[in-house]
Order: structure tokens, then C-alpha cells, then sequence
């Protein structure tokens, strides 16, 4: 089978040598793509460099900054038209741990979506002030109760997908960025009647670079899943 993880990056020079070198020291033969948006501390520069090293190593460079979510949409496409089986999302800030990808692997044997999730078990986050715990956590809660997804982590970032389910969402419909865009690409998976599961991570804050947060993001949280509600009463995301 063939799996690829993706890695949007902006400003991710301090860290995404460390993501790609742990990627390729896994047992299994991954492809990793690298969704650069024209970052200007020179990412792409070094993707490019280990490139004549590692020759599943891919590299997408975009214009200029769009958004995580049409990053993620770029790469599921890209993956799709290359027929990889399984595909996987992950931060490149090293939040997420690459030795948790091979049980989310296994974890697709009884299940559609695999969700790393840092709720599932409690809360198993590092180095996040409790202000940002406390507003991660209850948006998790918030999206939950609003949109009914049977999901403890809706807004995590580190998933594996089945071929099939990316093949039928309409990612091109999806259009939102941040926290909104992982809860919306769920709650399309669970409409279409996928199973998603969990397995616990534990998620460590970057300690190098800057957050991507912002209050537009939130923001645009807060209504998305009043929409998706909407959708679920009269079956308009289908």
C-alpha cells in the first residue's frame, strides 16, 4: 500500500529538518510531501537539499500564504491523482510525534479516519498555557455539542485517511482554515457514514518558531459549526 503524510509549512526552517529525517528513520516505506507556501525564512531551500537524499521526499511550493486548509485540500488532491491508499496530515512544528504514525496506521484496520487525539484519554498536552488549554479544550466541547460529532479531539490536526473517504468528500466545497477545517473535513467523513476513530497522543507544543493562531480562526470556529449543524438538519454538505 502505498502512504503519504503531508506537511503544509510556513517559516518552519528550524524544524522541518528534524520532521523529515524522523519520518524516514520509520520501518515502513512513507512518501512525505512538503506544501510550502513561499516561506520566506528559505523551508523550501532545505526540503529541496534533503531531496537529493530521500527520493520519497516530495516538495509543493505555493505562492504565497492561503491558509491550512487549502494547503491540506492541495495535498489531498495531489495524493489522490498519485493513488496513495493511505494518506496522512501532520504539523511540521514538531507538536506531533511521528512515532505515533504506525499505530495510526494500524489503526485504519477497523476504521475509516484515525484521529491522534489529545482528549481522549483526559488531556495529554505539553507546554500550552492553561488560557489556550482551556480554549482548545472547550472548543472541542463546543463543536461536539453543536454538530453532535462523536469525536473527544474534532479540532486535532494528526489524522490518517482511507483512500476512499478523501475520495468521497467534496474537498473542493471545503472552505475553511484552522480548527474549522479539521472539524469540517470530520464531520463530512461522519455524514458519509465513516468510522472515525481515536488513539491518544501526546501533543507537545512547538518549542522553536511561531503559533499560527489567530483570532480569525477562532472566530471562524465559532460560526462553522452552527453551519454544519444547519447541513446536518437539511442534508445540504451532500
Amino acid at each position: 500500500m502505498k502512504k503519504l503524510i503531508i506537511s503544509p509549512t510556513y517559516n518552519e526552517s528550524k524544524n522541518i529538518a528534524e520532521l523529515i529525517e524522523h519520518v524516514f528513520t520509520l520501518e515502513e516505506n512513507f512518501h512525505l510531501l512538503i506544501v510550502d507556501d513561499n516561506s520566506p525564512d528559505g523551508t523550501a531551500d532545505i526540503v529541496e537539499k534533503f531531496q537529493e537524499r530521500y527520493n520519497n521526499l516530495h516538495l509543493a511550493k505555493r505562492p504565497g500564504k492561503a491558509g491550512l486548509g487549502t494547503a491540506y485540500k492541495f495535498g489531498f488532491k495531489w495524493a489522490l491523482e498519485r493513488d496513495y491508499d493511505i494518506i496522512l496530515q501532520m504539523d511540521a512544528d514538531g507538536s506531533h510525534d511521528v512515532n505515533a504514525i504506525p499505530d495510526m496506521i494500524k489503526g485504519l484496520e477497523n476504521n475509516d479516519v484515525i484521529i491522534g487525539s489529545r482528549y481522549i484519554h483526559g488531556v495529554s498536552v505539553v507546554n500550552w498555557p492553561i488560557r489556550r488549554l482551556i480554549l482548545s479544550y472547550g472548543a472541542n466541547v463546543y463543536s461536539r455539542l453543536i454538530t453532535g460529532l462523536p469525536i473527544k479531539d474534532a479540532t486535532g490536526g494528526f489524522k490518517a485517511w482511507k483512500r476512499e473517504v478523501l475520495t468521497n468528500i467534496n474537498i473542493d466545497s471545503v472552505r475553511s482554515q484552522g480548527y474549522s477545517f479539521q472539524i469540517e473535513m470530520n464531520f463530512r467523513a461522519w455524514q458519509k457514514e465513516y468510522t472515525i476513530g481515536e488513539i491518544p497522543i501526546i501533543f507537545i507544543d512547538r518549542t522553536v518558531g511561531e503559533s499560527k493562531m489567530s483570532k480569525a480562526i477562532m472566530i471562524e470556529a465559532v460560526f462553522m459549526v452552527w453551519r454544519l449543524r444547519i447541513w446536518k438538519i437539511f442534508g445540504w454538505h451532500k
